[in-house]
């Protein structure tokens, strides 16, 4: 566990000498405010008019929920903007390391490639922990005024760190891939944007091809998180498919002992 942790404050503190720790957790919460906003003031609006209908006619005002119409879609935006933002958190892990040629030191030091592995994983985590923890603000506004069901918000949030680290767990396999932070990041995004929109194809295949690529689906297994659910099944899932991440990405670092 301590070097583990060794590894893990390593990457952290990369993470905020540099610009991109600042710059990623800026932009996430700039869009992500913007949806809450945008949200939001429909919502009002909505309730606006609602009431105005329910008077006119002398109608008791429907109840219209918060989960729905603002908490549900904001998280399912969350998970789309950080397909485009967890790619820059990735991307210098191990291509860094090969660039500068400090891979062979963690090669050949005490550390296992394990714990290296394990402390560039969890780094990368905090990071993006940080940063859809910094999203709590909108929901103790919505708490503060509204009365939302904390069950769902819950939820939601154990699926956006579980849809995430399954991301993170790719994008760390391909930064061992090459050398080049920029060709990181590019090719985390197209496998992002892949494993994102395979669920679509779900609809213009036959029954059998069509479940198997839905269940291939990141998205399509953070649908009942949103809605509240938290469903044993999509839990394996998640931890099935970050743990075949971290393997592979191991087995990529293992093999360059062989080059």
């Amino acid at each position: 566990m301590r070097n583990i942790g060794a590894i893990f404050g390593k990457e952290m503190k990369s993470y905020f000498v540099s610009p991109i720790a600042y710059v990623v957790i800026a932009v996430f919460l700039v869009i992500s405010g913007y949806f809450f906003y945008g949200m939001l003031s429909s919502f009002v609006q909505l309730c606006i008019r609602a009431n105005l209908q329910a008077h006119y006619y002398r109608m008791a005002p429907p109840k219209l929920n918060v989960n729905e119409w603002v908490i549900r879609p904001l998280f399912h935006n969350l998970s789309v903007i950080g397909i485009f933002m967890l790619p820059l958190i990735t991307m210098r892990l191990y291509s860094e390391e090969k660039r500068s040629g400090t891979i062979e030191l963690l090669l050949t030091s005490p550390i296992t490639r394990v714990e290296t592995l394990l402390g560039k994983f969890l780094a990368a985590l905090a990071l993006y922990g940080i940063m859809i923890g910094a999203t709590l603000l909108h929901q103790v506004f919505l708490f503060g005024y509204g009365n939302p069901e904390g069950g769902p918000v819950l939820s939601g949030y154990i699926g956006l760190l579980l849809e995430g680290a399954a991301f993170l767990s790719v994008g760390l396999l391909i930064s061992s891939l090459t050398k080049n932070q920029i060709i990181a990041a590019v090719g985390s995004f197209g496998a992002f944007l892949i494993l994102w929109a395979i669920g679509w194809l779900a609809d213009s295949t036959g029954p059998g091809l069509g479940k198997v690529l839905s269940s291939l689906s990141l998205i399509e297994h953070f649908d009942n998180f949103s809605k509240g659910i938290i469903d044993t099944g999509d839990l394996i899932f998640y931890l099935s498919f970050i743990f075949l991440g971290l393997f592979l990405t191991y087995r990529s670092v293992e093999s360059e002992r062989w080059r």
